[in-house]
């Protein structure tokens, strides 16, 4: 009786790198019509600030023309652009909220 050599192939598990997602910046962008009072209340409602930290950001944001509110998923960043930004037009503020790469 022949005995046959069987060759047993062993499969290794590749290994794939996942990449974290990539982040983006929300930011504010100052005008001259939006109520101070405004962004500390955007600030802490849609980014979870307590009112000593949105009054710096809002600091920010009229001392330089604009202020992180956070970072985020492109998801993430999307939804609170569309939040902040319609919460705007209902109260008839002009107030700009954008994302950018980080």
């Amino acid at each position: 009786m022949a005995t046959r050599k069987h060759t047993e192939s062993i499969l290794e598990a590749e290994r794939t790198k996942v990449q974290p997602p990539r982040l983006y910046k929300v930011l504010l962008l100052n005008d001259d019509f939006t109520p101070m009072d405004f962004v500390v209340t955007v600030l802490q409602r849609f980014f979870s600030m307590d009112r000593e930290r949105a009054t710096r950001v809002m600091l920010e944001v009229h001392r330089d023309g604009r202020g992180i509110c956070g970072v985020f998923p492109r998801d993430v960043a999307a939804t609170k652009v569309e939040q902040v930004s319609s919460f705007a037009r209902q109260h008839q503020h002009p107030l700009a909220c954008v994302m950018e790469e980080e």
